[in-house]
């Protein structure tokens, strides 16, 4: 059986995830106890998110200096609008947030109402 293409890709980007990804996955998993888990990488649709809690519908999105560019922006904005309209929800967090555990948990269970 062969896996859908954007299955490919996300574990592509799974195995070259950047530090502030690596470091939030590290945190994230612990909401598995809460009843949360999360996914990484998940696709949605014809999409590639971050982090995904499917239970509340949330993705998490990690933040870096690319997504200030107006060609990325604008990109985003049209895939955010796609996933958004498929009941999810978004909570973006900057690097630099995701970088510190307590920062990045905080957020999430504030989203996730704990």
């Amino acid at each position: 059986m062969n896996p859908r293409p954007n299955t490919r890709v996300a574990r592509r980007f799974r195995k070259n995830a950047n530090a502030p990804e690596r470091r939030a996955w590290e945190s994230l998993r612990s909401l598995r106890a809460q009843g949360f888990p999360v996914r990484r990488q998940h696709p949605i649709g014809p999409f590639i998110v971050d982090f995904a809690i499917v239970k509340a519908k949330l993705v998490i999105e990690i933040d870096g200096g690319v997504r200030r560019l107006s060609s990325v922006s604008e990109k985003d904005a049209v895939r955010e609008q796609a996933i958004r309209g498929q009941g999810w929800r978004l909570l973006h967090v900057p690097a630099a947030t995701a970088m510190s555990r307590d920062h990045l948990l905080a957020l999430v269970q504030k989203e996730l109402g704990l």
